[in-house]
């Protein structure tokens, strides 16, 4: 698993008949002190994530492991929105 933050969607109109119906984000990585990693993904959004929202994500074979993409072409996978999380004794409250 790794932290990002949602920063954008992606429309695909013409897409593989599997993923009818999912939800693409643009997910930046994130470091632990919340700044942008250098990487990004796009991922399909299985927890209802929006804009700015800080997510934990899975990618590889990893992703196929939820419900919602399960059998699917995906190589990342949204499986929850970040709400606090805590490093060396200091929590870092999202929300």
């Amino acid at each position: 698993m790794k932290m990002g933050k949602v920063r954008g969607t992606v429309v695909a109109t013409r897409k593989d008949p599997s993923l009818e119906g999912t939800k693409l984000l643009v997910v930046v990585g994130l470091t632990p002190e919340l700044e942008p990693d250098g990487g990004y993904v796009i991922a399909v959004d299985a927890v209802g994530a929006g804009a700015d929202d800080v997510v934990l994500y899975a990618s590889g074979s990893s992703a196929r492991q939820t419900d919602i993409t399960k059998d699917r072409p995906v190589d990342a996978v949204i499986m929850a929105i970040v709400d606090s999380f805590e490093i060396h004794g200091k929590t870092q409250r999202l929300t």
